[in-house]
């Protein structure tokens, strides 16, 4: 496949140019409550030519071969004709050539597994939660998604790389009379069908905790000292932060591009954030990003000074920042555009029992039910929480949002666990979906967070 990318991108007259092709596979199996209502694979494939030519940077997506040369010459008109018109011309940071093939080691291959061993191990699961009589419905599905992806650049870089990524998951709701409760599920990752495997517990835990809703007392608004679980902080991380650290999201917003500059302090001495997609047997692992660059660690944040950023090569340059390896497509359809690949708050010392401590009266809340931003201020619900009285989690809660300003919880951060979870499902809709993105966190403490609720 190389060689033949090679002679399609031989052709390009133009500063810079790459080509990736991919075939892209799908297998989804969804079920509502006991009503199997999808089940198939399908494949595809198709090309992304990009082209840099006198200052201006454009791409062509196509899915036939014979139509390559048609789609070059149209990346070639159109980076000239916008090069014509910017005021300051598109420059690539400078990066390594790589040749390289990359196929990543999976334990119990999901392509070796057969669909209805997929669908009675879905079957199996969505069984747990049924069998209980507050149980009304559930809506559960299987996906595997594999990439397989191949890449030239006119700088002489080759790479082939596969991504497999697999996952189950879903909602359960319950329901008493006319309240009804909703809860989230999921599993998977990018190394292997195993982590898909002996789950029983993890359902029969979460069918407890929604059946439990029910009784649950709805939150009362104020402002209150909290504990986040470890899935709630990472959404705070990629969501709230996270984003801010893509280059792409703040070059064009003055106001924002000033309060993020590297050096600033911005959140408490004890808050540092990572992002790292070199993390073996993580979500968001990868070797190679789609402009051909090899993905590193980028400390973000380090005792609550900005200390890095995710870069794209178009960015990096723009900045006079490093290169960083984060410029992720969702798939042959689209050119790349920078993405968080695992990205964490970094764990301290406490156990969870000295948080509870430190926290004496409170709320502890867990796990993320939507939410969104607008600017630096953000919104999330919790899909449940305790009070806690003297460091003792008391009566559960339900009807959880939080919101705040990113900056004033940065500060507000004051102690953090020694527990990091990194999830196994995530995704991200910035433009394009990013099915990889991962995000974790230690359990942290966080103090004035504004609850909204009765």
């Amino acid at each position: 496949m190389l060689s033949k990318l090679k002679h399609i991108l031989q052709k390009a007259d133009a500063d810079y140019a790459d080509i990736r092709y991919e075939i892209k596979k799908n297998t989804l199996i969804t079920i509502n409550g006991k009503e199997l209502s999808n089940i198939g694979s399908t494949t595809t494939d198709g090309y992304v030519i990009r082209v840099l030519k006198n200052g201006g940077f454009t791409s062509v997506a196509f899915t036939r071969e014979a139509d390559a040369e048609k789609a070059l010459k149209t990346a070639e008109e159109n980076a000239e004709l916008i090069g014509n018109t910017i005021e300051k011309p598109v420059k690539l940071a400078q990066v390594p050539i790589i040749k390289d093939t990359f196929i990543p080691e999976l334990k119990d291959d999901p392509r070796d597994i057969s669909i209805e061993e997929k669908l009675s191990l879905l079957r199996h699961y969505n069984d747990i939660p049924l069998s209980n009589e507050k149980v009304a419905m559930t809506n559960m599905r299987y996906f595997e998604v594999t990439r397989e992806k191949y890449f030239l650049s006119s700088e002489g870089a080759e790479i082939h790389e596969d991504l497999i990524t697999t996952g189950i998951g879903g909602g359960i709701t319950s329901k008493e009379g006319n309240l009804v409760q909703n809860l989230r599920i999921g599993a998977g990752g990018s190394d292997g069908f195993y982590t898909l495997r002996d789950l029983e517990s993890k359902f029969e835990d979460r069918t407890k905790i929604v059946v439990d809703l029910l009784k649950a007392e709805p939150v009362k608004a104020g402002s209150y000292n909290c504990i986040l679980n470890q899935g709630l902080a990472g959404v705070f991380a990629h969501e709230a932060f996270g984003h801010f650290s893509e280059a792409d999201i703040v070059e064009s917003l003055p106001a924002m591009r000033e309060k993020m500059q590297i050096g600033n302090k911005l959140g408490s001495d004890v808050l540092s954030i990572t992002d790292n997609a070199t993390l073996p047997n993580q979500l968001g692992f990868y070797k190679y990003d789609d402009e051909g660059v090899a993905v590193r660690k980028v400390n973000l944040l380090t005792n609550g000074v900005l200390t890095g950023r995710l870069h794209s090569r178009r960015t990096a340059a723009e900045f006079g920042e490093p290169i960083s390896g984060h410029c992720v497509a969702e798939d042959y359809r689209y050119a790349p555009i920078i993405r968080m690949g695992n990205i964490f708050i970094e764990p301290k010392e406490n156990t969870f029992e000295q948080l509870m401590a430190k926290l004496g009266d409170g709320l502890y809340i867990l796990d993320p039910k939507g939410g969104q931003t607008s600017g630096e201020n953000f919104t999330f619900g919790a899909q449940y929480g305790y009070f806690v009285k003297n460091g003792k989690k008391d009566k559960m809660i339900r009807d959880i949002n939080m919101s705040g300003n990113l900056y004033q919880t940065l500060k507000d951060i004051t102690s953090i666990g020694n527990d990091l979870e990194l999830k196994q499902t995530g995704g991200c809709g910035k433009g394009q979906t990013n099915i990889r993105s991962c995000h974790g966190a230690p359990h942290i403490l966080v103090k004035n967070v504004v609850i909204g609720g009765v």
